[in-house]
């Protein structure tokens, strides 16, 4: 595969570039294997309707077509954009306080994945995959506590869940 650079210019980024190395969709560590695809969790409902939405033009149009997005000029959390319609999320100030953020992807782990996803391999993966399996101990507590495909049952731990590419909807 021919690298191919990516230049992008949105609310948070200006004048960062980054090398694709890898094809779309392909060749991930072998610990790190993601039940969905950005477009996916986009087209669920994740973030509250609002994460990533000055940036679309970084990633294939295609993602968006069916994202659910708050209209523009909204920029307030709305549950109701979320496939469990609840907030499980955490501002950015926390993020970035518990030292979450690195530096090339100032919107956090999402915005790292997305770039993973597409092809860009760099010094972050290793911390970020070691955060994704983590996240493994609320699949465990979903399992424990809930019945399968009861929605109701630990909405905002789903949440969180789809969050980081693993498909609550099969707990």
């Amino acid at each position: 595969m021919r690298t191919k650079t990516i230049r992008v210019s949105d609310k948070m980024q200006k004048g960062y570039r980054y090398e694709l190395t890898e094809p779309v969709g392909e060749h991930f560590d072998p610990r790190f294997k993601p039940e969905l695809s950005p477009k996916k969790m986009l087209a669920l409902g994740v973030f509250g309707g609002v994460y990533m939405r000055d940036c679309t033009k970084e990633f294939s149009r295609d993602w968006f077509a069916k994202a659910r997005f708050q209209k523009k000029g909204s920029y307030k959390h709305d549950s109701e954009f979320n496939f469990f319609g609840v907030n499980a999320s955490q501002p950015l100030s926390v993020w970035r306080e518990k030292g979450w953020i690195y530096k090339d992807d100032p919107r956090g782990w999402f915005q790292w994945y997305c770039r993973y996803y597409m092809g860009r391999r760099g010094p972050d993966d290793d911390r970020q995959i070691k955060r994704w399996v983590a996240i493994r101990r609320h699949i465990a507590q979903i399992k424990k506590h809930c019945r399968i495909g009861d929605f109701a049952c630990h909405t905002k731990q789903r949440q969180a869940v789809l969050h980081w590419a693993y498909d609550s909807r099969k707990l």
